[in-house]
């Protein structure tokens, strides 16, 4: 999903701000994936796939990653990576295929 110069200041504000007020500081969000993935969910499921979709990837990447300062931020990267090859993988079959072979737990999750 493209965004123009100023929603991608407006969005980066926003992230930042969430964040902080989250209490997750030295978080590094992709936001390029996210929208990515939020565009090819709801285009292969329903539009209301695309929250959902990047919640549960985010929720998959951050119990794989680790609490607090048990993870690294390698170890966040690569779980982002991971679970959103899942997603975009499992988006693919859109809102009529089931369980993708080569799920999470095909990813050493």
């Amino acid at each position: 999903m493209t965004v123009d110069e100023n929603e991608a200041q407006v969005l980066d504000q926003w992230t930042q701000r969430l964040a902080q007020a989250l209490q997750i500081l030295d978080l590094e969000v992709d936001q390029e994936l996210l929208l990515d993935l939020a565009r090819k969910s709801a285009g292969s499921v329903i539009h209301a796939a695309a929250p959902v979709t990047t919640f549960l990837v985010g929720y998959a990447a951050g119990l794989a990653a680790g609490n607090g300062s048990a993870g690294s931020k390698e170890k966040s990267t690569a779980a982002v990576t991971r679970a959103a090859d899942v997603a975009f993988r499992l988006c693919e079959d859109g809102h009529d295929g089931g369980p993708a072979a080569g799920g999470w737990a095909d990813t050493g999750q």
